[in-house]
């Protein structure tokens, strides 16, 4: 059983993974505790910690260790109480920011996400560009993990954090997992870890030499799992947890841009773009609105409605032009972009409630 890993229509998955989330949004907010050992939770005798800053982290200090142990393990220990509307407020914040890349967004709590971003030239620059956004706009780190699926995204997202970013292109994935420990694989946990050594399975390459009966008689369903992710193979895709309310695209320029038929050209590459995230999407919009950020940082918009759904790049680019020209350009241009909304999205909302769906949620790399 394989899969050709150099497939040229593979996707291109970022793993976004927010550096001791909840410790650095208290560090950042109280700047007399940054470079200390924090922890986020309670320090009573059944007070458990939620989050621990790396400082802390080099005393033993886990999430999920109750106050007790992780003031004796670091006695100069300091204890934060949780602030989770503050911690969902630059969530939402740093979600926006996927949100300007891709539509396809898969949240899988307030500080890690994976992105689809197969519609780029290289997954790795996207993944450099939306850390240094998050950390320009939040004042915090993230880490990052791109590859060709969520499973090798997920697992190279740890390899240099914090605050960095490693990619696993599809020729190097089969070598990179016969070196890794078992214990690096997700999924794998202490007890299934322990289960695998005392079997003889201590790295990928060992788990590949079992065959599936093998590993279907020792782990049930998960052996076929583990069967098929040693081999780089996990077909789930990106599943975004909300439908939409808009979709758009934008390009942020490298040189200003001062002329209208300048502008053009890359209102059509914006257009192709967002075609193809609507299609993805399932969806279409009456509303667009053009969207140009000067050379001055100052941002304005312009948008119609009309009475026909939009989701072809043809009209689209029609409609995006008529905006640019309505008004003249105050400044030359650093950033346009394309977005949809008043979409067709109603029956399908009235559908995801109907179902009581679950909420939660080759090219260079």
């Amino acid at each position: 059983m394989s899969e050709d890993l150099s497939s040229p229509d593979q996707r291109k998955i970022i793993h976004i993974d927010m550096d001791a989330f909840f410790a650095s949004v208290e560090q950042l907010d109280h700047p007399e505790w940054q470079g200390l050992a924090l922890a986020v939770g309670g320090g009573g005798s059944r007070g458990v910690v939620s989050a621990a800053s790396y400082e802390a982290r080099k005393f033993g200090v886990r999430s999920a260790m109750s106050g007790i142990i992780a003031k004796r393990l670091c006695p100069h220990l300091i204890f934060a109480k949780p602030r989770f509307d503050r911690y969902k407020e630059i969530s939402d914040q740093i979600r926006s920011i996927f949100m300007e890349y891709t539509s396809l967004v898969e949240p899988l709590s307030l500080d890690e996400a994976f992105l689809d971003v197969s519609e780029y030239p290289s997954a790795t620059l996207i993944a450099e560009e939306i850390r240094a956004k998050i950390k320009n706009q939040t004042g915090l780190t993230a880490s990052a993990g791109i590859s060709i699926n969520k499973f090798l995204a997920k697992i190279a997202s740890d390899w240099n954090k914090p605050d960095g970013q490693k990619t696993l292109p599809p020729e190097e994935v089969l070598r990179f997992l016969e070196t890794l420990d078992v214990k690096k694989f997700h999924g794998i946990g202490k007890q299934t870890k322990l289960k695998m050594y005392k079997l003889g399975i201590y790295t990928g390459k060992d788990l590949k030499g079992k065959n599936l009966d093998f590993l279907v008689d020792h782990f049930g369903k998960a052996g076929n799992h583990y069967f098929q992710v040693v081999r780089g193979i996990h077909h789930s895709p990106v599943k975004p947890h909300r439908i939409p309310k808009s979709v758009g695209a934008e390009r942020t320029f490298e040189n200003n841009l001062s002329s209208e038929l300048f502008l053009e050209e890359k209102l059509k590459n914006i257009a192709t773009l967002l075609e193809d995230r609507l299609a993805k999407n399932k969806v279409a919009g009456k509303t667009i609105t053009l969207k140009i950020k000067y050379s001055d940082f100052k941002q304005h918009t312009r948008s119609k409605t009309g009475s026909l759904f939009l989701s072809s790049k043809e009209l689209i680019f029609e409609h995006a032009k008529e905006l640019l020209y309505q008004e003249k350009l105050l400044n030359s241009v650093r950033l346009v972009g394309i977005s949809l909304s008043n979409l067709n999205t109603l029956k399908k909302e009235k559908k995801t409630k109907a179902d009581n769906l679950d909420p939660q949620l080759s090219l260079p790399f």
